[in-house]
């Protein structure tokens, strides 16, 4: 795998990202200046925007690049926006991509208000596209992913949730925004079903890598890099599969331990280095790098079907980049 491999996606995406960046302040378009304000304090924050070149990339490998790629995959990027406002309200988080979240510089009626803003934008765009699947795909990614959050919170807290609720969680909160991205961009190119069925392959195998990328990154990563406290997802009382497969391998008595750690309101750095230990020792930081790492192989041969192009390439370095990122 290359060293360099997010300069080198930077460097191809480079004047992509530019382009969405133009298009998601065009297309928001609020009455209000209050609901600009509130958007644009998550919206343009530093994202990696990695939904909307899913979708672009996807579409460019399927034949199709008239311009109008750009617009709608801002589709992806205003509800991915949308969901985040909405879960650190519902999480009581403090900071996100380095920033303090809207809901301690706004109230929260308001920036949950400005969520909903967001993901009627995105519906306006969707029918943009003037295809009823497109707007189908939307719907449902909506409809999946407001289930996975109140799945989370239903489990939260659960010392015994299970590896397979673990996924079912992911798969709605994560996985089938970035499946619809790629879906979308076999969509509007018109491509047959084997091809858009390689692209729903591809989007739910990476999702699913990202995340679990993600919650490896919260016991792995620096408060720098994550842009907030390691750990957070542990002290909000959920379980990724870290702590899921080493509470599963741990006897009663670094069960009890681990359980106790987590029951701590505060954040405490050395417990905290303590719990690392223990994840790394009973296997859970390891098997979580192994299932992550299978996906992204999965991802990656989903693609096999499509001759090799520039999006292409730069799918699969993406699918390379879920699981070695920093942040």
């Amino acid at each position: 795998m290359k060293k360099n491999i997010k300069k080198e996606i930077l460097a191809l995406a480079g004047p992509d990202l530019l382009l969405v960046e133009q298009a998601l302040e065009a297309n928001l378009t609020p009455n209000l200046d209050l609901v600009r304000q509130v958007a644009g304090h998550l919206l343009f924050a530093g994202g990696k925007r990695l939904r909307p070149l899913l979708m672009i990339h996807a579409a460019r490998m399927c034949g199709f690049q008239t311009g109008e790629e750009i617009e709608f995959s801002t589709i992806f990027e205003y509800l991915h926006a949308a969901t985040l406002l909405h879960d650190d309200v519902v999480d009581g988080s403090d900071t996100r991509r380095g920033k303090p979240c809207a809901h301690t510089l706004w109230d929260a009626p308001t920036v949950v208000l400005t969520g909903d803003f967001l993901l009627a934008t995105a519906l306006v765009i969707a029918a943009k596209t003037k295809s009823p699947r497109v707007i189908e795909v939307i719907a449902q990614i909506t409809a999946d992913m407001s289930q996975g959050e109140i799945l989370q919170m239903e489990k939260k807290g659960n010392p015994d949730l299970s590896e397979e609720e673990y996924n079912e969680i992911i798969e709605c909160k994560t996985a089938v925004l970035i499946q619809g991205a790629c879906r979308t961009g076999a969509i509007v190119a018109g491509v047959d079903q084997n091809q858009e069925t390689a692209l729903k392959k591809y989007g739910w195998h990476l999702g699913m890598a990202f995340q679990m990328a993600d919650d490896l990154l919260d016991y792995t990563a620096t408060a720098d890099q994550l842009g907030k406290n390691p750990g957070a997802d542990m002290r909000e009382g959920k379980l990724t599969l870290p702590l899921i497969y080493s509470l599963e391998k741990a006897d009663a008595l670094e069960r009890e331990w681990i359980l106790a750690a987590m029951a701590r309101p505060q954040f405490d750095q050395e417990e905290f280095e303590s719990l690392k230990t223990r994840l790394i020792r009973l296997g859970g930081i390891e098997y979580t790098n192994k299932r992550a790492l299978a996906h992204v192989q999965s991802a990656r041969a989903a693609l096999d079907i499509f001759p090799q192009s520039p999006s292409k390439y730069l799918l699969e370095l993406i699918a390379d980049y879920s699981i070695l990122r920093k942040v």
